[in-house]
């Protein structure tokens, strides 16, 4: 190269390398934590126009904006805050509260067989004649007579040798179970919220990695151009600047979508009908490393979680409900009483037979013979539902167990990830700052360039997602062994 040349092209390349390495150094430089509100995605500055027709592309256009739907204001919201809005309006909690209210009125259904029954009657008859006697159907009063009375029943069961008792005891578990179901309900949402949450976090800063890759690489063309508008690149060059631009902005628009997509589910897990915009702010405690013996977060999960107690109350409930059934060929020994009045009544000859007010106490006695084998096939389907019951609960502990390690080894690989993909961010930032180099000194191609950036980008994805679903996990596992 002549030397008249060579300090023309000299003082464009420095100015270049300074230009491409701040650049480079904003691009690399991965989120700390995600940002605590919705920012407006950043649009990146346009290239200028080149003379040439074959450089212009689309990519090097102004990045489309998300259409965002229509909200009500900006709200401020912690995971805590997130999490007692739940319980507060989302409508599984109403459900679970008034089925558990429900199985409590079941309880005194039951026990109003231990009170007595009272039940008032008002009666008038007109026979045909004196002859009136036997009706059709079943028997009855041998002689119709008229009259007009009214009075009251009164029945008292004194005794059915216990399944009285049992029925009682049978709603009383049945309804223990329907509130421990209510709790597990609540710890079901609660786990809901805190996957949204962080799920719209993780996004938020997946949204940021993308805003600014858009940036650097739109800065990186339009360096690119200018340099082949001076005959110093070829128009590949621009090409892959242009290539890796339009990639940026994809990533960018699929990051925008999914953080609406997040805000959505977050605002129905919250129990709002339409969606919300929410200033997410990140809190919790810092990230630490899983508990190292999972037996005994197994051991704490059996004794602690409300569906393993709520399984074992419906246990108990069969048990109950079998005597019950077992109860029905024992007799059953009523107190009966009637009382009352029959101003109007028939007289003969002037004199009625009867007093203006009758009364009556007796005791029945109720025995079971025969009825089809129905009360033994009752009791031995009680017998085989409890044994089944038995069986669920055995089933329900051993898939406890299980998921507590599968949630455990997920909860520690996603801790191990961040700090692997936390080298891989700094390797990939390392490797983009001497790609960018070697390239700005010729030594290189765009391709290598071309594919530290994609590299950069993936490796400060990954580091991003890597933290939150490490939260994530973390809520699962405290959901897995009922942990506060």
């Amino acid at each position: 190269m002549r030397p008249a040349r060579l300090g023309l092209v000299l003082p464009l390349v420095i100015f270049v390398l300074i230009g491409v390495g701040s650049a480079t150094q904003s691009a690399t430089t991965p989120p700390s934590q995600a940002p605590q509100a919705l920012p407006p995605a950043t649009a990146p500055s346009q290239p200028q126009a080149s003379t040439t027709p074959q450089t212009t592309s689309p990519a090097s256009s102004a990045t489309p904006q998300v259409q965002l739907p229509a909200a009500a204001p900006v709200q401020r919201l912690t995971i805590q805050d997130a999490e007692a809005l739940a319980l507060r309006n989302n409508p599984q909690i109403s459900i679970s509260r008034l089925v558990a209210l429900a199985s409590g009125q079941i309880t005194r259904e039951q026990k109003s067989g231990f009170y007595p029954t009272l039940s008032g009657n008002v009666t008038a008859v007109k026979a045909r004649d004196q002859q009136s006697r036997i009706a059709a159907g079943t028997l009855n009063n041998p002689l119709v007579y008229e009259r007009a009375a009214g009075g009251f029943t009164l029945s008292q069961m004194i005794t059915d040798f216990g399944r009285t008792n049992n029925l009682v005891a049978t709603a009383a578990l049945r309804a223990k179970a329907a509130d421990q179901n209510a709790l597990a309900t609540a710890d079901q949402v609660k786990l809901a919220v805190d996957q949204a949450f962080y799920n719209a976090l993780q996004s938020l800063a997946l949204q940021k990695v993308a805003e600014q890759t858009v940036g650097a690489r739109q800065l990186v063309a339009d360096q690119i151009s200018t340099l082949y508008q001076n005959k110093l690149r070829s128009q590949l060059d621009v090409s892959f600047a242009n290539a890796n631009l339009a990639q940026a902005k994809l990533l960018l628009l699929d990051a925008q979508n999914n953080y609406q997509a997040a805000l959505s589910a977050l605002s129905e897990v919250l129990g709002f009908p339409t969606q919300q915009q929410f200033e997410l702010v990140e809190g919790g405690p810092e990230l630490q490393a899983p508990p190292p013996n999972v037996s005994r977060l197994v051991d704490q999960a059996c004794a602690n979680r409300p569906e393993i107690a709520a399984q074992s109350y419906e246990l108990q409930a069969a048990q109950h409900f079998q005597r019950a059934e077992r109860d029905l060929l024992l007799p059953r020994i009523d107190a009966l009483g009637v009382v009352g009045s029959t101003p109007e009544r028939p007289a003969f000859s002037g004199v009625s037979p009867f007093a203006a007010w009758y009364g009556a106490v007796g005791l029945n006695l109720n025995i079971p013979i025969f009825n089809g084998l129905l009360y033994p096939a009752r009791a031995k389907e009680a017998k085989y539902r409890e044994q089944a019951g038995a069986e669920q609960l055995r089933d329900l502990k051993d898939r406890v167990a299980n998921d507590v390690r599968t949630s455990w080894l997920n909860a520690l690989t996603a801790y191990q990830r961040i700090g692997v993909s936390k080298q891989f961010a700094d390797q990939a930032d390392l490797a983009v700052e001497l790609s960018q180099t070697r390239y700005n000194l010729g030594l290189s191609s765009i391709v290598e360039l071309s594919q530290a950036q994609l590299q950069q980008t993936e490796a400060q994805i990954r580091y991003a997602a890597a933290q939150y679903q490490y939260r994530i996990a973390q809520a699962v596992l405290r959901f897995q062994i009922a942990a506060p």
